[in-house]
């Protein structure tokens, strides 16, 4: 399994409801690593098979393998979110299938002042971050509803509840997901599709590397997995980890202004290894 993490199984409650209301298949995309991948072991450790999504398609056979070991099904579909076709050919590959549930963790960040970054990045930022996210509740959500039941998670982030200098267009692009979480489980509740935001703080996975940050105190994606997949259908929002909820709790106390002025200097320390800019 996970190279780092043991899978730990969902208790006995958790699991009834992962097969009963969220089974028998859920989609993960972005899980060749970090986040994506836990949900996805997490799941499969729940008796839930899974359809995975990435970009490496080798990297998804092998996890594919290993999942199967749990004695679940498990289907590998290789697709690039930033490509506006992606989220239709995941819809096509999984027609076939009882989809219950959506884990949209596939995203990416950048860090340092946004004018520092090249244009093509950020718009790709926002692609992956924002439009797939999009279509991907719109797709999904649709489905979800006409069964009847069924649950989407989508990932937010700690840094959605402000603006963040030095990651300012990576929180937008979580503020609008956070956002959009909040008004679709309103909407789709009626029809029985839980939908919750997960939003972390620092998470030990690819991210930091790709962002260019360097994070400290970071939780584990498997403990962001399994504290979300527990409290979907009964949270709008989960904060793994005592480091998120350390913060939300600190900042919920501070006026808008003083919420981006601690996260101004939360993001020089992770980046203090750019240089000034």
């Amino acid at each position: 399994m996970s190279s780092t993490e043991m899978v730990r199984v969902p208790g006995a409650r958790v699991r009834q409801r992962l097969q009963s209301h969220y089974g028998p298949w859920a989609v993960v995309t972005g899980a060749s690593d970090g986040i994506g991948r836990a949900f996805a072991e997490q799941l499969a450790a729940g008796g839930v098979s899974a359809v995975l999504v990435a970009r490496r398609a080798a990297v998804l056979e092998r996890l594919a393998a290993q999942l199967r070991r749990l004695d679940v099904a498990v289907r590998v579909v290789p697709a690039d979110l930033s490509d506006v076709d992606a989220v239709r050919a995941v819809d096509e590959a999984t027609r076939d299938l009882d989809v219950g549930l959506v884990v949209a963790a596939a995203g990416f960040g950048t860090s340092g002042p946004m004018l520092g970054n090249a244009l093509d990045v950020e718009l790709n930022l926002v692609d992956v971050n924002c439009r797939a996210v999009a279509a991907l509740a719109h797709v999904f959500g649709a489905r979800l509803q006409r069964r009847g039941r069924g649950g989407l998670v989508l990932l937010s982030s700690l840094v959605a509840f402000q603006g963040v200098p030095r990651a300012a267009n990576y929180a937008a692009t979580k503020a609008y997901v956070q956002t959009l979480a909040e008004g679709l489980r309103v909407e789709l509740g009626p029809a029985g599709v839980d939908v919750v935001a997960c939003a972390p703080g620092p998470v030990s996975s690819g991210f930091a590397a790709r962002a260019d940050m360097d994070l400290g105190n970071a939780a584990s994606p498997m403990l962001v997995a399994e504290q979300t997949l527990a409290r979907l259908g009964r949270s709008a929002t989960v904060r793994p980890g005592w480091l998120a909820k350390f913060l939300m709790g600190t900042l919920a106390l501070l006026p808008r202004a003083g919420k981006v002025w601690v996260m101004t200097r939360v993001m020089r320390g992770m980046t203090t290894h750019q240089g000034a800019a």
